[in-house]
């Protein structure tokens, strides 16, 4: 693993280790995994929430939302995590 300098559009730069072998890429595949798994679990309680809603339940509806941003938080994550892997090995 090598380490390379990322540039962010405000000018700061970041360390980031750069893959180099097909470990790297199981990674890869598993941040897709991991961030599919949350947007589709993030959708699962978006749909609970309306439906308590529908229902008069509120409460209910509100705690799913909160499952639900946390999942999307979750999936953001990995999406950047892959992001960084991308441009890293687009050089």
């Amino acid at each position: 693993m090598t380490i390379s300098t990322l540039k962010t559009p405000g000018g700061t730069s970041n360390e980031i280790e750069q893959p180099n072998g097909v470990g790297e890429s199981k990674k890869g595949i598993e941040n897709h995994k991991s961030a599919a798994k949350h947007h589709q679990d993030a959708a699962r309680h978006h749909l609970e929430a309306a439906k308590h809603h529908e229902q008069g339940n509120h409460t209910k509806a509100h705690e799913s939302t909160v499952l639900a941003i946390g999942h999307s938080i979750m999936a953001s994550d990995c999406q950047r995590e892959d992001a960084k892997h991308h441009a890293l090995n687009s050089k």
